[in-house]
């Protein structure tokens, strides 16, 4: 497998298709697995950034728009559905690209985590249910401080389900790792971006999703027909651009008329855009296998396919494997 990661706005989707029409050149196929938690979900397009059909170039992708928001999509989900995909592909004889963010999505499958076995407790979320974040937060820093660093301290679904496990076994445990049955190969791409660099393109992208109708996709999940709408409880689970679109279209920053009220919208999604970028890295970095390349730079793009040409020359791919390289900036390898 080629895993492709990073932290937000890096340019990962995009890169992740490049590669994949490379290797279709070289008569290698390719299908793209998304490992993004919040576009598994039905409609969540504009505030996700999810790639579009004619982003996609043609090549296959997999685990995009496979539930509706309505509903929570666990980990454990992911990583089962995920492996099936990628039995699949393998049958096609075709290389999985792994592509995304989500770091706990990405281990699932890539380190076959074993994930603990917790049910649902019924009595305690009903308990924990009409607690703000910050209490929920506060909960959790007392049972597990390790976890409290890693979570994202504003998603209440998650601060529950971290409470639960840590109610149940003490804390979250360390994750361990099954035996890979599947002896699977892999590749792992890093993409990252100086700080200032991924700060500018992370305000860019927030600007850019407004203007193309983020706030007006919010709007639209949540008043669809009664019964069918998402609450806007569970938009704000939902995150980031969802939580904060949320919060301006309630009014919660003043009126929706009112140009100061956008502004401050702006600024705490941007503000927690980039505390979200932090995590990522900090989850990221633990990983030494993974072969770091600057997002910008075509030159470090086109290297690392020889990386990955040394890659497939190990594998079943042998001797399909002929020169590669980015269009009209490729070089013979």
């Amino acid at each position: 497998m080629i895993v492709v990661l990073g932290q937000t706005s890096t340019g990962k989707s995009d890169f992740a298709v490049e590669i994949a029409r490379v290797l279709e050149a070289s008569g290698i196929e390719s299908e793209i697995i998304s490992a993004d938690s919040r576009q598994v979900y039905n409609g969540l397009n504009l505030g996700t950034g999810k790639i579009t059909k004619r982003e996609m170039r043609g090549v296959k992708h997999h685990m995009l728009d496979v539930i509706s928001p309505k509903k929570v999509y666990t980990v454990a989900e992911y990583q089962k559905q995920t492996n099936n995909i990628i039995k699949d592909i393998f049958k096609r004889d075709n290389v999985p690209i792994i592509c995304g963010g989500t770091g706990f999505y990405i281990d699932a499958i890539v380190n076959r985590t074993v994930l603990p076995e917790v049910l649902q407790n019924k009595k305690l979320r009903k308990q924990l249910a009409s607690k703000s974040a910050i209490a929920l937060f506060d909960i959790l820093k007392k049972l597990d401080p390790d976890r409290a660093k890693t979570v994202d301290k504003h998603n209440p679904v998650r601060l529950i389900r971290a409470i639960e496990i840590a109610k149940a076994l003490g804390k979250v445990p360390e994750l361990t790792v099954r035996q890979n049955t599947e002896n699977y190969e892999i590749i792992k791409i890093g993409l990252t971006l100086p700080d200032e660099i991924l700060k500018e393109k992370i305000h860019k992208r927030i600007i850019v999703r407004i203007k193309k109708g983020m706030l007006k996709e919010i709007e639209n999940l949540h008043s669809q027909k009664p019964g069918f709408g998402i609450t806007w409880k569970r938009m704000q689970e939902l995150g980031l651009e969802y939580r904060y679109g949320a919060l301006y279209l309630q009014g919660k920053y003043g009126s929706t008329s009112s140009l100061q009220a956008k502004e401050q919208m702006i600024e705490k999604l941007n503000t927690e855009s980039w505390h979200y970028a932090k995590r990522q890295k900090t989850w990221f970095k633990k990983d030494k296998n993974i072969i770091w390349i600057d997002g910008n730079k075509n030159k470090e793009k086109n290297s690392v396919l020889k990386e990955i040409k040394n890659f497939l020359n190990g594998g079943r791919w042998r001797n399909r494997t002929p020169d590669i390289g980015f269009g009209d900036r490729s070089y013979t390898i």
